[in-house]
């Protein structure tokens, strides 16, 4: 069966200022996962796409004829408060043109889709849906309506219209990673030169992200996948040989929990002699100097932290929450390890004089960038989203598949003035 997979993310921007381009990643293990003796298999990469993306899309749909067609959607928005981008218009364009072209089944699916399937099922009208880690569940979809089989809709997190409702059991699909990601239909050299590098996953475990010291103390069951050492050794090594990239961003909640996994992994990295240029995400808690040596021996470049979170008003003082994060970003510091952190403004609770701690505290950084972000962007089943229902901001969890911020009313007449003057000061702060 003739099988085309679009990626329709466009945002080609890290944090409004630097040029990043990723790679698609789910995408490509999706393909990977399809079974390339039944199948074949073309891809369409919308990111280096000109003006006139959608008349590609067509030409792609004409040329290739395609017997299904999967659609991947990266982002729900760019989660910038100044300038909002919603991602979902467009990805319904897609959908149209490919419509407009061929009676193929389309099949919708991404991280972005997987936050709200059914409101973005209704809003994107695909033939199918899926919700989850897509390998196993689009392969075996595709294995189905190959043979003519009508009976998938047992298949987990499938999203489908029966009898005019959107029926969604709430059980998302999930992917044991244990087949590559097919990356030669897409550009690689492009991909090669463009933003933080080629992804490498490594760990996975939703929205993960601790809060605490306390939080950092998960048990490696509660991670959803933790791939074998060896075989993310394995990826980088192919990524050199086929495509010469040396490049990596590991796609990892908190590269540094469990902290013995993650030194194991510098250790690995040490010892195969690889000469790479890796990021990844670094939770401001469970650090230590022989993990941040570790990380820049085996060749971290850079590490993307948070800022402090939570409420600001939960009965410590700012100064004490903030403590952890100081002790990380000072590791990092003495041990030559650059970093970017991110600080939200505006949370539950939040005041002005909050909001001068929070500033003072990034003075005394030397962060490679600080990205200030006015705001709170709305997930479903978040605190903040509990709030914005409390506050009647939102009427209904279904309305966050456009961009919605929960700013405390404190600060909200005045805090993106405010902000503006103190970047204005600051080379190295970007304000979002």
């Amino acid at each position: 069966m003739r099988i085309l997979l679009i990626a329709t993310n466009r945002h080609n921007r890290l944090q409004s200022r630097m040029n990043a381009q990723p790679l698609p990643i789910g995408l490509a293990y999706v393909a990977g996962h399809l079974d390339p003796d039944r199948h074949t298999l073309k891809v369409l990469d919308l990111m280096f796409a000109g003006d006139d993306y959608l008349s590609d899309v067509e030409d792609a749909v004409r040329e290739f004829s395609p017997q299904l067609v999967g659609i991947s959607l990266r982002n729900l928005s760019n989660h910038s408060y100044l300038d909002p981008q919603w991602a979902l218009p467009l990805t319904k364009e897609v959908i149209q043109r490919v419509r407009a072209a061929t009676q193929a089944p389309v099949v919708c699916g991404g991280p972005a889709f997987s936050i709200l399937p059914k409101e973005c099922f209704h809003f994107l009208e695909p033939d199918l849906g899926i919700a989850g880690d897509a390998g196993e569940a689009f392969a075996e979809l595709a294995n189905r309506i190959e043979i003519g089989e009508p009976s998938y809709f047992d298949l987990p997190g499938l999203v489908y219209r029966q009898n005019g409702q959107i029926i969604y059991n709430g059980m998302r699909c999930f992917s044991e990673f244990a087949k590559p990601p097919r990356l030669e239909e897409l550009d690689m050299q492009k991909y090669r030169q463009a933003g933080f590098g080629i992804g490498v996953l490594t760990k996975l475990s939703g929205f993960y992200y601790p809060t605490s010291e306390a939080a950092t103390q998960t048990e490696e069951g509660a991670w959803r996948v933790i791939r074998p050492i060896d075989e993310v050794v394995a990826e980088v090594k192919d990524l050199e040989e086929r495509f010469s990239l040396r490049k990596i961003f590991f796609i990892d909640n908190c590269f540094n929990i469990p902290t013995h996994h993650a030194k194991s992994l510098c250790h690995a990295l040490i010892d195969a002699g690889l000469n790479l240029r890796w990021n990844t995400n670094l939770a401001p808690y469970n650090c230590d100097a022989e993990l941040v040596g570790l990380m820049k021996q085996a060749g971290c470049a850079l590490v993307l932290m948070g800022g402090m979170r939570g409420d600001s008003h939960d009965g410590a003082a700012i100064g004490e929450r903030l403590e952890p994060l100081l002790e990380t970003t000072r590791l990092c510091e003495e041990g030559g390890l650059h970093y970017t952190i991110s600080q939200r403004f505006g949370e539950p609770g939040e005041t002005r004089e909050t909001v001068d701690q929070k500033l003072e505290f990034l003075r005394g950084l030397k962060p490679a960038m600080a990205n200030l972000r006015v705001g709170i962007s709305l997930l479903p089943g978040t605190r903040e989203a509990a709030l914005a229902l409390d506050e009647g901001l939102i009427s209904d969890e279904s309305e966050l598949i456009k961009p919605t911020f929960y700013l405390a009313e404190e600060v909200r007449d005045w805090i993106v003035d405010y902000l503006k003057e103190a970047t204005a000061k600051n080379p190295r702060w970007n304000l979002l």
